[in-house]
């Protein structure tokens, strides 16, 4: 078995193989670190690379198979982790240029859990620009990263390199994060698995800035993959005081424990105003389908409060990212045009308008958690359009902006404010063939029933055989 193909291994076939002694966890570290020295210049999916914490995993793993001790829920399987999120001893620059060759001395909760169930961290992937303020894969301080369907094209948001790193066979496990589509666009964009638990699910640290509304999760070519490392990230933790008291369930257990017949599905093409490509429009309403087909009953739906999202996204995506503009004077010019242009736009807001705004945005939260109480899953677009080139912050055929980049993305950050569990997950290509994604919205709290849904869709349309141009 060579190098690609054991990068393509999920999690259950690499521990059955590892019991099996037909591979070993350090056989696996090496093939991956190959895979990715072989595969990354095309690619540009990560940050750094740690061979030296990998082998020292894999070498820890491979004495519990070979004693045949019992196996931690990740014992010997390859991760990595977003440059977003602290490493104890391995730089985090956090996308910029202020915090070029930082080095941390703890590692983060998500990290630390990963680490701990018997994850072997293979590196740090790359991110969107400064602390992940775009949708698009180009950072100042590491270039683009490239879709793997595409070379130039956009990637998506600021978890694009966990993205590419799943879709080019980095091994099956990818932690991402969320502020506002940041795990659910390079899923779409890149055609893998992401999975937007259920704020508090996974407790994240440090704190970010922008208003609770960050989640941690996987991005992964399948499911069960998804389901197991959320299980292995979630649970209560000190240092996140919103982290859920509830400890994780049996989730890739479960994913198959019920089926979608006589379930309640709402559908909205586009939440009463988002602008969505046809050849977009075209593969979800094709996927819904696939719900409908399996006996669900589907709803089309345009629910009041979607028209009431831009507004409020135009205001606290700037604002929660204007506390860095005492960054400006020294740093200007080795930062992003798009991100010095949207906090000098809001530097403009004040403290009683932001107060003003927030009680208008609990308020639109209130109504999506209403609107949820009758339904069991919301399916929209992931994203409006498929990749468009990396260089730019929105399609050519769109309207242009100097930092709104939102416009194609209006799907994703109204579940980060409500906190909501949810998924992409790839539904087809487009002409070109470039991947695209459908969104499945849950109940908050019910992660298990995102989970679910999503292994029912993988079912009736698989697509984790899929593989790049790029990753040959």
């Amino acid at each position: 078995m060579n190098s690609t193909e054991i990068g393509y291994l999920g999690v259950r076939d690499l521990h059955a193989l590892y019991r099996a002694r037909k591979l070993s966890p350090v056989e696996v570290a090496e093939a991956v670190l190959a895979r990715i020295e072989q595969v990354d210049p095309e690619v540009n999916a990560m940050m750094r690379v740690t061979p030296e914490h990998a082998l020292e995993a894999a070498r820890a793993s491979e004495k519990v198979f070979s004693q045949r001790d019992t196996p931690r829920l990740l014992e010997g399987i390859p991760v990595t982790i977003k440059d977003l999120q602290h490493t104890k001893g391995v730089q985090t620059d956090f996308a910029t240029a202020i915090f070029q060759g930082h080095v941390p001395d703890v590692d983060a909760p998500c990290v630390s859990r990963l680490l701990s169930a018997g994850g072997m961290m293979m590196g740090k992937t790359t991110s969107a620009s400064e602390w992940g303020w775009k949708g698009v894969s180009h950072a100042v301080i590491s270039g683009i990263t490239h879709n793997p369907w595409g070379k130039g094209l956009n990637a998506g948001a600021s978890s694009s390199g966990a993205g590419v790193a799943a879709a080019c066979g980095y091994g099956p496990l990818h932690q991402g994060g969320d502020g506002a589509g940041s795990i659910r666009m390079p899923a779409h964009f890149s055609g893998v698995y992401g999975f937007k638990p259920t704020h508090g699910r996974v407790p994240n640290w440090p704190m970010s800035n922008n208003d609770l509304a960050t989640h941690i999760g996987p991005l992964t070519r399948t499911v069960e993959d998804a389901a197991l490392m959320t299980q292995a990230m979630a649970g209560p933790h000190p240092w996140d005081y919103t982290s859920l008291e509830a400890p994780p369930q049996d989730y890739a257990g479960q994913l198959k424990a019920t089926s979608m017949k006589g379930r309640r599905i709402a559908y909205s093409r586009d939440l009463g105003h988002a602008r969505v490509d046809p050849e977009v429009a075209e593969l979800v309403e094709k996927a819904v389908k696939e719900f409908e087909a399996m006996g669900a009953l589907v709803e089309e739906v345009t629910p009041a409060w979607g028209k009431l999202g831009p507004e409020l996204a135009r205001f606290f995506w700037p604002a929660t990212f204007s506390g860095r503009i005492s960054s400006l004077p020294e740093y200007e010019d080795r930062m992003d045009p798009g991100f010095v242009a949207m906090i000098k736009f809001a530097s403009t807001f004040t403290t009683p308008q932001f107060m003003q705004m927030r009680l208008r945005r609990f308020d639109y939260v209130q109504q999506i958690h209403e609107f949820m109480e009758g339904y069991d899953f919301l399916l929209t677009p992931a994203v409006s359009v498929a990749a468009f080139p990396a260089d730019r912050l929105q399609p050519e055929h769109w309207p242009q902006h100097a930092w709104d980049w939102l416009m194609w993305a209006e799907f994703s950050y109204p579940f980060n404010w409500s906190g909501s569990p949810a998924a992409s997950i790839p539904c087809g290509f487009t002409p070109k063939g470039l991947p695209v994604g459908l969104q499945i919205v849950g109940r908050r709290f019910d992660d298990l029933g995102v989970l679910q849904a999503s292994a029912a869709f993988e079912e009736a349309r698989p697509w984790a055989q899929k593989r790049p141009p790029l990753a040959q």
